[in-house]
């Protein structure tokens, strides 16, 4: 871990930090504003659906300027986004509070890039610990933001006014921290850098880049369904925003602890072993919320749900890097985030809509569809592999 790596950890942590309390607050603000209640997860979609329909622009920012002047662009993007919610709240408009979310989404296109700048600043050897270090700096937004959320909740006389505002004082935080910041070996910004290479389609058809696209959207898409409605289904159980913070603070520590080891193990088993036993444990997830609705059952649910997602993340990152060559990156990263920003909107409005009118039940089972979905993808490469070294073998 050098230099730039730690910073770009700390980055990291203060990406999540914005994550969670959007996660933490929105459904709840938007529950307040929306005309109906099955539209409270508007924001928390907006804010993916944002991202989603940012990152063809995030990845041609990427090429023309190079990693530190986009990482920036996003962060401006951040700070006048939260100060746009902020004032949305304000006016009571939950329209514009859908809008500042969806322009918020600009900035989860860039940080979703960090993993990936991570494993280009490290040597080749040391490319999945890289990965998976800085995906740990999540710890900071695990401890910061339920806290911050929590802290900053009652500031102004408009409940979680005060938080948006000091997420516009994160972002500016995090505007020194990428300052820090050299990016080395980075090609010349140019604007035709994304030039050459294989087209997303040719990408595609290789199994294990389809399989690292299928794990880190539909990997995502479960965490954010059964995260999302958590805050709601705890409301509805009568318990309060207090225990809502702690079980989202315990499912960010899940999501990013295991990043000091889960580089280790990748090395060790290979990413699709460890992609595996990610699906097994939002397999146990599911079957922990399935067995009652106290604080224990959230807080455990959650936090499997948390390595899992760190497992299936990590491992298709790292099983991605290595179906692409360094001229068709941005191609092949804004390919990935697309479809985890698709994933994520469509279960980010699935989970205020299921959660009032179906309820947490339901909506865990439901989730076990894209669960066995990418058990199967996982499965299928995994014999691909190996009757491919079984034929090497042979032909050896």
């Amino acid at each position: 871990m050098n230099r730039n790596l730690w910073l770009l950890a700390i980055a990291q942590g203060l990406f999540l930090t914005n994550n969670v309390v959007f996660i933490a607050i929105n459904g709840l603000v938007g529950l307040r504003l929306a005309p109906a209640g099955w539209m409270a997860t508007l924001p928390v979609m907006g804010y993916v659906v944002g991202g989603a329909l940012s990152t063809g622009l995030v990845a041609r920012s990427q090429a023309r300027w190079g990693r530190q002047i986009a990482f920036q662009i996003g962060l401006a993007v951040a700070f006048g986004s939260a100060l746009l919610a902020a004032l949305a709240l304000a006016i009571g408009q939950f329209w514009l509070l859908v809008a500042a979310t969806v322009i918020a989404g600009y900035y989860s296109a860039n940080g979703q890039l960090y993993r990936f700048a991570a494993g280009e600043l490290a040597a080749p050897a040391f490319r999945e610990k890289a990965v998976s270090l800085v995906l740990a700096g999540g710890l900071i937004g695990a401890v910061a933001g339920p806290n911050l959320a929590n802290h900053t909740r009652d500031w102004l006389d408009v409940p979680f006014l005060g938080a948006y505002l000091a997420l516009a004082g994160v972002a500016l935080v995090s505007m020194v921290v990428i300052a820090g910041i050299r990016f080395p070996g980075e090609p010349p910004p140019s604007a035709d850098r994304a030039a050459g290479g294989r087209s997303v389609v040719e990408l595609l058809r290789q199994p294990a880049f389809a399989v690292a696209v299928l794990g880190a959207a539909l990997g995502y898409g479960v965490m954010n369904l059964l995260m999302a409605a958590t805050p709601l289904a705890m409301q509805t159980c009568g318990l309060p925003f207090a225990d809502a913070a702690l079980v989202l603070e315990w499912h960010v520590i899940g999501m990013f602890a295991p990043g000091f080891f889960t580089g280790h193990l990748i090395r060790r088993f290979g990413a699709v072993p460890i992609m595996g036993v990610g699906v097994l444990l939002n397999a146990a997830c599911i079957a922990v919320a399935l067995s009652g609705q106290d604080l224990h059952q959230f807080l455990v649910a959650l936090f499997l749900l948390g390595v899992g997602w760190n497992f299936l993340f990590t491992g298709s990152t790292t099983l991605a890097m290595q179906a692409y060559r360094p001229e068709e990156k941005d191609r092949a990263q804004a390919t990935i985030n697309f479809a985890v920003f698709a994933t994520m909107a469509v279960t980010a409005f699935a989970s205020g809509a299921l959660v009032t009118t179906q309820g947490w039940w339901w909506l865990n089972v439901g989730s076990t569809v894209p669960v066995a979905i990418t058990g199967v993808g996982l499965l299928v490469l995994a014999l691909r592999q190996r009757a491919h070294a079984a034929e090497q073998v042979r032909g050896a």
